[in-house]
């Protein structure tokens, strides 16, 4: 959408203005001079990744509480309307229709790189400017993340197997059609480890449950595909799945002994995946990754409002949210508009933003932040997720 064509903005719904920046009702949009600013946050709310997608919209609803609490962006009182994408692919194209529909210009995700392939297109053509929070980099585009992107996250698992330095490296991997990130993670990584003369064997694997969080493969699945992986005698395995997945194959590992070493990617990395193991079984491999907030010296404060707000710890990617909300509302009131081109350029020309998850800056040519606070990460014995030693 070129700069200067104003987008239309959804208004007051039936009721809506009695609501608070939590919940949003539907209704015809009316407008007025003091109309809400709307904007939708897009995560899987429900279904096998809804700690996640819960996490993130609340992050979110957190940063709108408290802009509005100030008075609002523009003078305008912000508004969250929630689009529940379940982490699904195929869910993907009718949850961004819905929010083109209401002409609610901004959004802040979607999470999953699988949804966004789809959906982000969609979003830009329409005029709706994206916060985007995938890693693949085929999702970039107009807009900016906060999010750590796969070309960023890729060099440092590399270094850090490259320390152990393994001969066979043998990967399961989510090649699912929900598994755009996770396939891309794996095919970044194996590039750099065959180039270095690293044997690789990758092994394809199902998700673990369906998009309404029911068994979607038969019990057994994951030890067998685990024997399978470690009857190739790797030195190291490496697991690039979403938490649900990686619960199961952390489970069928442990039990299967202390070896080969093992280092699970990113997407494994949240409260979902601690929640389901025991302390030896989340202690049984090391992650790449981004510690909770509660772990962040800059999430000092986030976790305190966060945890005073909806009387729960929050998780890994909710601050990821609140930092993209909190960048979007900054950049709404340096463009003094609400307008496409206006916000997109005041976002690429984020600099020195003091977040949650750090310092933010904004590569003005790719969207992308300069500096991702990604790490190899062990579980601690309070079942934390911790920078490893």
């Amino acid at each position: 959408m070129p700069a200067g064509i104003r987008i239309p903005r959804i208004a007051v719904l039936t009721g809506m203005m009695a609501l608070s920046a939590t919940s949003v009702g539907l209704a015809a949009p009316t407008y007025s001079n003091a109309e809400p600013l709307a904007i939708a946050v897009e995560s899987p709310q429900s279904g096998d990744q809804a700690s996640n997608g819960q996490d993130q919209l609340r992050g979110a609803q957190l940063a709108a509480r408290q802009a509005n609490a100030h008075g609002g962006v523009l003078g305008r009182q912000v508004r969250i309307y929630r689009a529940d994408d379940k982490g699904d692919k195929a869910s993907a194209a009718a949850v961004a229709r819905r929010v083109i529909a209401r002409e609610i210009g901004f959004v802040i995700g979607p999470f999953n790189s699988s949804v966004g392939i789809v959906n982000l297109p969609l979003y830009r053509r329409s005029g709706v400017l994206p916060v985007w929070n995938t890693s693949r980099d085929d999702t970039q585009g107009t807009g900016a993340t906060v999010q750590p992107m796969n070309t960023q996250i890729a060099p440092i698992e590399a270094r850090y197997i490259s320390k152990i330095g393994p001969r066979r490296v043998t990967m399961l991997v989510d090649d699912t059609a929900n598994g755009a990130f996770t396939s891309g993670m794996a095919n970044r990584l194996t590039r750099r480890l065959r180039a270095s003369g690293v044997t690789v064997t990758r092994i394809s694997i199902e998700e673990a449950l369906d998009p309404d969080g029911a068994p979607a493969v038969p019990a057994g699945y994951y030890a067998q595909k685990v024997a399978e992986a470690l009857a190739t005698s790797p030195d190291l395995l490496y697991v690039s799945t979403y938490f649900p997945e990686g619960v199961r194959i952390a489970k069928a590992l442990t039990a299967a002994g202390d070896s080969p070493r093992c280092l699970m990617g990113l997407a494994n990395v949240d409260n979902g995946f601690l929640a389901a193991t025991n302390l030896r079984q989340a202690q049984r491999c090391v992650f790449a990754g981004v510690v909770a907030a509660g772990q962040m010296p800059s999430a000092r404060g986030y976790v305190q409002q966060y945890r005073r707000a909806f009387s729960r710890r929050p998780g890994v990617w909710g601050s990821f949210y609140y930092d993209s909300a909190k960048i979007l509302f900054a950049a709404i009131e340096r463009a003094k508009s609400d307008r496409f081109g206006a916000v997109a350029k005041a976002l690429r020309a984020t600099r020195g933003f003091s977040g949650a998850t750090g310092v933010i800056s904004i590569d003005p040519k790719s969207g992308y932040r300069t500096n991702v606070p990604v790490s190899i990460l062990a579980v601690n014995a309070r079942e934390k997720f911790v920078i490893a030693k």
